[in-house]
């Protein structure tokens, strides 16, 4: 019986996941079954969790990965569980292997300010731009930006309705740089695209843009634009949460605007506002210094 299958099915039509969601839970639970091999998914024990745990660790998997894995490993089981009868559950009570913490990366706001600022009026180039701003301004995710539809934007209120993790819905501040880009891409946009089409940004062929297409995009423009760090997605996403809170010190809000269950996931960004005092401080304090 294709037990994943199923499992998928239930994870889009029950739990409304999103695509990008159960592809990673996919990926995860095919680890699982190679790791399994030809032991039968009911008997498998906590000690073979284990031992798949400290093979996937020596191959070098970090302690977050491994946590991912055990993650979707036990609701897979507590869905055959559920609606295939198995006994237990061998993914209870394990822990994934501790690794350091490392905060998350971010441009400094003259690099952010520089990335975004690029020159032309090609389609491709305005709708970029409008990516880069939008990323920036508003702090959204990769999934969240490409699944954006026209009717989302709030012009007059300067606001996007984003879906983000759980098809959970939430408004979000738009600037007023994120704001013109957008509508100079709509000028284009609508020119190159079927009357039918929903999706904000589009390809060439008049589609809803790819994720890995605007992954490889922003990595072509921080190189145009002479960044030399590896900018993805995310690390804009890292820089308006960081950059923001920097200048409110209103954690509340960046936790709303970002879309956190839980404010401990955007108490992260606290260190990074950290470093950055720190830094002022190396640079102006008399007594800090070093010699």
């Amino acid at each position: 019986m294709d037990y994943l299958a199923g499992y998928l099915e239930h994870l889009a039509f029950e739990r409304g996941l999103s695509p990008l969601t159960r592809e990673n839970y996919a990926r995860d639970i095919r680890l699982l079954l190679t790791l399994a091999d030809k032991t039968p998914l009911n008997d498998l024990t906590s000690n073979h969790i284990r031992r798949f745990i400290g093979n996937v660790h020596g191959r070098g998997t970090g302690g977050k990965s491994i946590a991912r894995h055990l993650s979707a490993w036990r609701g897979f089981f507590d869905y055959l569980i559920q609606r295939h009868g198995f006994s237990n559950n061998p993914c209870t009570g394990m822990r994934a292997p501790k690794s350091p913490k490392s905060l998350p990366q971010a441009l400094s706001s003259d690099q952010a300010i520089q990335l975004v600022t690029i020159e032309g009026d090609e389609p491709l180039t305005l709708r970029d731009r409008a990516i880069l701003e939008l990323f920036y301004s508003s702090g959204l995710r990769l999934a969240e930006l490409v699944g954006l539809n026209i009717d989302a934007l709030n012009f007059a209120e300067g606001t996007v309705i984003v879906t983000g993790k759980g098809s959970k819905t939430r408004i979000v501040p738009v600037g007023s740089h994120a704001t013109q880009a957008i509508r100079n891409w709509l000028g284009i946009r609508n020119t190159m695209t079927p009357a039918e089409e929903t999706a904000l940004f589009v390809n060439q062929r008049g589609k809803r843009i790819s994720a890995r297409a605007v992954q490889y995009r922003i990595k072509e423009w921080a190189i145009k634009q002479g960044i030399s760090s590896d900018v993805h997605p995310h690390m804009l996403r890292h820089s308006f949460a960081s950059h923001v809170l920097q200048s409110s010190g209103d954690l509340r809000a960046v936790q709303e605007m970002l879309g956190h269950a839980n404010i401990s996931t955007t108490q992260v960004y606290t260190h990074l506002d950290f470093q950055h005092l720190a830094k002022v401080y190396d640079a102006a304090h008399p007594r800090a210094k070093k010699k």
